[in-house]
């Protein structure tokens, strides 16, 4: 069975390289996607995803205050940071707000699936 993956990125390239990374690292995805935080909120709502991959910077709401909203809402779904912010306060921020793990861009699917691995199937 599919793991329901919500992708949030205000690029809609990328989340078609996420999408393609996630499929050639083998991963089943039944993928929802959302062009920014806020919208990346009103999906996780309705659609109850079983993993969340977000960037950091986008418009109307950022990952990490969307991540914040989410944890209000669900303290276990997992939510991975994939993102340019690599730089350690970042990733600081990005755990202490909830967040399960990070991946920086660019990656590889072997990378997408090391980091990914516990999460998904």
């Amino acid at each position: 069975m599919a793991t329901k993956v919500l992708i949030v990125d205000d690029s809609k390239v990328m989340r078609m390289v996420i999408k393609k990374g996630l499929t050639e690292a083998g991963f089943a995805c039944d993928i929802v996607e959302a062009g920014d935080g806020k919208e990346g909120l009103d999906k996780f709502s309705a659609e109850n995803p079983q993993l969340v991959l977000s960037d950091w910077n986008m418009p109307n709401m950022n990952g990490c205050d969307m991540l914040r909203e989410i944890r209000k809402l669900n303290a276990s779904v997992p939510v991975i940071m994939v993102t340019t912010e690599g730089a350690e306060d970042k990733i600081g921020e990005a755990i202490s707000a909830g967040a399960n793990g990070y991946v920086c861009k660019p990656f590889t699917p072997d990378k997408l699936k090391e980091k990914l691995g516990g999460f998904i199937q």
